[in-house]
């Protein structure tokens, strides 16, 4: 008998085969759901039973005793952030290290991809408070909203001044720079007044990776306990569903890359730059990737204590070998 889930994602292009019906799985029927905000819920009296989640937002709740949700080892969304740093065309800063002392804007102080473009700064010797943060809404059209929480530190991290967007102020050249996982509405116009800050940027996201082993993670896969003490062959099941699902996607692109003037040399870059297996799930292919989040967390004063890797995925593990 085929089990029928809920899943809860961001509208990622790997997962279309899934969607289609071109991978599947005998055991396990999966009715994919396309969210556009997160966080989701997942078990309880949601219609989910699994889901994409914030990988920080997992280890806060980790850290303070929650378990309602298993977290799988697979990154359903990672990423350099090195790309999302974005300034003025006419600013003089073209590099991490030349962000020290200056105003940057974020969308929210402990999301994932922030607390990893921080790491980054920090990579480079920009600490924390070598920085003045201003956390907001990335344009007028985003909602005025808490983005601090707990964080709040007077005269290093404070909401945006009148709530103004940050886009704004960047243009003005109050702020110097933004952090923002998505471009805003104009970005890539041939007249646009902003830029990624690293001239080069791809050079330095490779370096990176060699140098750490990892493209970071920031969303992972996560399933309802409940569901997962009833039937512990679920968490696998859907990570290689998910798995076939993104082989799948990138064998097509490949051979459809007309689509987009450039994929191609896009999909070369990364083929020739980084192992096919920088994207691989499972507990030992992150392991170091995840302990280190962990260890930037907890130095980032978001994390109120360390986390093992096996506090994390131990209990996906645990119904692996059970299944």
């Amino acid at each position: 008998m085929t089990l029928k889930i809920r899943l809860a994602v961001r509208d990622w292009d790997y997962l279309t085969p899934m969607i289609l019906g071109d991978v599947s799985s005998s055991n396990l029927s999966v009715e994919v759901d396309r969210v556009s905000t997160m966080p989701v819920e997942i078990g309880g009296a949601s219609p989910f039973n699994a889901g994409e989640a914030s990988f920080s937002r997992h280890l806060t709740g980790l850290a303070r005793g929650e378990s309602d949700t298993v977290a799988v080892p697979n990154f359903l969304m990672r990423g350099f952030r090195h790309a999302c740093i974005i300034t003025r065309k006419d600013s003089p800063l073209t590099t991490i290290e030349a962000l020290a002392g200056k105003r940057i804007g974020v969308t929210g102080w402990q999301d994932s991809g922030n607390t990893w473009t921080r790491a980054i700064l920090r990579h480079a010797g920009v600490m924390t408070d070598d920085v003045t943060w201003y956390a907001g809404r990335l344009t007028a059209d985003h909602p005025i909203q808490d983005r601090l929480g707990t964080f709040h530190q007077p005269g290093r991290i404070e909401a945006m001044p009148d709530e103004e967007p940050m886009m704004d102020s960047l243009a003005r050249g109050w702020l110097d720079a933004v952090f923002t996982p998505f471009m805003p509405s104009g970005f890539f116009a041939p007249d646009s007044e902003f830029r990624q800050l690293l001239p080069d940027c791809r050079s330095t996201q490779v370096a990176y990776f060699h140098d750490v082993g990892y493209v970071p993670g920031i969303h992972l896969l996560t399933v309802d306990r409940s569901l997962v003490e009833a039937e512990p062959w679920v968490p696998q099941e859907l990570s290689d569903l998910i798995d076939r699902s993104r082989a799948m996607w990138t064998e097509k692109r490949r051979r459809y890359a007309e689509t987009t003037p450039f994929m191609l040399d896009e999909m070369l870059y990364t083929a020739r730059s980084l192992p096919a297996s920088w994207d691989a799930s499972g507990v030992e292919a992150n392991r170091k990737m995840t302990s280190d989040f962990i260890g930037q967390m907890h130095d980032q004063a978001i994390l109120p204590r360390l986390l093992s890797v096996e506090d994390v995925f131990g209990a996906a593990e645990e119904a692996r070998k059970i299944a």
